[in-house]
């Protein structure tokens, strides 16, 4: 067995083991390209080895995509198919493990008309409201991973063949899982313990306000009174851990849905819509998004603050070193699994049920209450830098630092 497939095996074994961690009889689904049949042939593999009764696999081809929103009749991006609805409700009652493998093109809808992509973004979060409910509540276990494919490598490692771009984009992926370790499943458990010691020092402090300065951001972010910080591994309905991310390098809270005010300037591209969005700047005012500006791609992030009411304010608070391994790679990933666990984050939109003390069991009307934010969009943003400081600021006034040049304080 060649280096690559023992890695590539291996890396699936990660996936079912560590991502979904998946149970006896358990249904697993998978979404994935048609250029990576290699790496979702292994993941079904795994998880029928781990006990799984059924691995059902919905393919993409981000070329009959691309000529989706070309030629495909206006109408076509206002509605979300009812059977992909009811396929998803379905798995949700079956408590299916959701194993979503991406491999984008941050290109690949440039020069689409962005209200082609606006009205489908919008379709398909109202159709998915209740997946998207279950994903954000933990109800079942999910996991994003990503697979090397030919058109991401190359806007990656422009400056090589496609064929190296490919190797070097897989070696990147593999570094960022751990996989270049000698036991990858011991060093996941050891990452899983140092990010959840940092969950219980920040929940330990239970501080009232974060307040972010560095050059293009001065930014105020209350929390709510029963905020919970998380990190790492998760844990589902039935009581089974799972890992929604990885890589993962970050810890993240929910903020205060009307307690966001000052400015804060992205430090790092946001692939949206398969559109680059470059140097953009948000306002707020009261937790609201009231100006938005960027030097490539206003319209596209305008639409996107457009969504719904609830897109124009915050859903997720992230911290990540700015020494964390990927921020050190030096490597552009044109990626949010990637590029947020570079650097400190925001997300557009709605909050997760469970960054609230008993968030899990609550009505969507008991979160707001609560102050969590609810939209049909979640969009992560990078803003961290080697030059942010951060503040803990508590109920009394006292200020405790957080992060210093971008790396913890605490």
């Amino acid at each position: 067995m060649t280096d690559f497939k023992q890695k590539l095996e291996q890396y699936a074994d990660l996936i079912v083991k560590v991502g979904v961690n998946v149970q006896q009889g358990q249904t697993v689904f998978v979404t994935g390209s048609t250029e990576m049949t290699e790496l979702v042939r292994l993941v079904a593999s795994k998880a029928y080895d781990a006990g799984a009764a059924n691995v059902l696999v919905d393919w993409t081809d981000e070329g009959l995509s691309r000529l989706k929103y070309e030629k495909a009749a206006d109408e076509v991006f206002t509605h979300f198919p009812e059977w992909e609805v009811v396929k998803r409700n379905a798995l949700l009652d079956k408590r299916a493990a959701f194993i979503s493998i991406i491999s984008p093109n941050p290109d690949l809808l440039k020069g689409i008309d962005p209200k082609r992509i606006a009205n489908f973004q919008k379709a398909s979060g109202q159709a998915l409201e209740r997946f998207r409910q279950y994903i954000q509540s933990d109800k079942v276990s999910w996991t994003v991973v990503a697979a090397s494919t030919r058109d991401w490598a190359s806007k990656v490692f422009p400056n090589v063949s496609t064929e190296e771009a490919v190797n070097q984009l897989w070696e990147a992926i593999f570094e960022s899982v751990r996989l270049n370790t000698d036991d990858p499943l011991k060093a996941w458990e050891e990452h899983n313990a140092t990010l959840h010691k940092k969950v219980d020092i920040l929940n330990s402090k239970h501080f009232h306000k974060l307040h972010y300065r560095a050059p293009g951001t001065d930014l105020t972010i209350e929390l709510p009174e029963k905020h919970l910080w998380v990190g790492a591994s998760s844990t589902n309905e039935q009581n089974v851990g799972f890992m929604a991310n990885m890589p993962t390098e970050e810890v993240f809270t929910a903020p205060k849905k009307t307690g966001v005010n000052g400015y804060v300037t992205s430090t790092k591209p946001l692939s949206y819509g398969g559109n680059l969005i470059r140097n953009f700047k948000l306002t707020f005012e009261e937790g609201r998004i009231v100006r938005v500006e960027a030097e490539e791609g206003q319209q596209i992030l305008e639409q996107l603050v457009d969504t719904d009411e609830g897109s124009h304010y915050l859903g997720e608070v992230a911290l990540v070193p700015h020494q964390s391994p990927i921020s050190q790679s030096n490597i552009l990933f044109y990626n949010t699994l990637f590029d947020e666990n570079a650097s400190n984050h925001l997300a557009v939109g709605s909050a997760y049920a469970f960054n609230l003390e008993g968030g899990k069991t609550m009505s969507q009307e008991q979160l707001a209450e609560n102050g969590l934010n609810s939209s049909i969009t979640h969009v992560d943003f990078m803003i961290g830098s080697a030059e942010m400081d951060i503040d803990g600021i508590h109920a009394d006034g006292t200020v405790e630092p957080i992060f210093r040049k971008g790396n913890w304080a605490i």
